[in-house]
């Protein structure tokens, strides 16, 4: 007997995985959590029956939602996390020399606990010194400060579900005012394929709120359509021009070339990006 995951991404759409087996599957306050283990992507972290992480490509998305901001950053001491409980984004930023503090705020403990029972590669960097865990929603801890990070990292499910006010103009005010003078942040921002309303819209907002604006994409081939988006805004520092001398090589997917050649936008993407 044969057994498939189906992620339906759109009303038409669906991405269809053979499963080995189902490792977890818990009911949690927020959401449907699942570990599976599939033939083609490995082991797979799926929240309400979406592809959140998998074993085959993670390293894709962690990567560019990373160190794209660290390296555009000549500084990035003290970083926040919102959302990423499996831990991947974490692991990436602990490759940077500068960084001395880094907060991950995550609304769902069973996130963080079933990554750190299936996924090690990801989530072993939660045990690292310089990661602080907060339990707690992120539109409100973000609220409560300011002036207080070098770079935000909105790495969140889609917008739905608790996920919904991480995409909304107040909290990206929020977020401009918890960043340092030349703080910056990223957000993913979904397919140009699938979602280029969500796009539009984003891109509209952080136009309205901070200085520099750009969008960025990289290949993840679980996600939705393939082709995925990162919204970055910051106060002063340009990724076109990175301000961070640090060289991060022990990556697969991200190069200084791929740092630069990611903000090359198709034209019916900078389309989205248009008034």
């Amino acid at each position: 007997m044969e057994l498939w995951f189906t992620e339906k991404q759109t009303p038409d759409v669906a991405l269809s995985c053979k499963v080995k087996r189902t490792l977890y599957r818990v009911k949690t306050h927020y959401q449907d959590l699942a570990v599976l283990d599939t033939f083609r992507f490995g082991r797979m972290l799926v929240l309400d029956g979406m592809v959140q992480a998998t074993e085959m490509d993670e390293f894709v998305y962690h990567e560019m939602i990373a160190h794209v901001p660290m390296l555009t950053h000549a500084s990035p001491a003290n970083v926040l996390v919102v959302g990423g409980g499996d831990g991947g984004t974490i692991r990436e930023l602990l490759k940077h020399p500068q960084l001395e503090e880094v907060t991950l705020v995550e609304i769902d403990p069973r996130v963080v606990e079933a990554s750190r029972s299936y996924l090690p590669e990801l989530s072993d960097s939660l045990e690292d010194p310089r990661v602080k865990i907060e339990y707690s929603d992120g539109v409100d801890f973000v609220r409560q400060h300011r002036s207080f990070f070098d770079v935000v990292i909105v790495d969140s499910t889609e917008p739905v579900g608790p996920a919904v006010g991480l995409f909304g103009s107040s909290f990206y005010e929020s977020t401009f005012r918890a960043l340092k003078e030349d703080g910056l942040m990223v957000a993913q921002t979904e397919s140009p394929f699938f979602n280029a309303a969500l796009i539009s819209t984003v891109y509209r907002r952080i136009k309205g709120i901070f200085p520099l604006r750009y969008l960025y994409l990289a290949s993840v081939p679980s996600y939705p359509s393939g082709l995925w988006s990162f919204m970055l805004g910051s106060k002063r520092y340009d990724p076109l021009e990175p301000a961070n001398p640090c060289v991060v090589e022990d990556t697969r997917y991200y190069t200084p070339q791929v740092h630069r050649s990611s903000f090359a936008l198709p034209r019916f993407v900078q389309r989205l990006l248009e008034d």
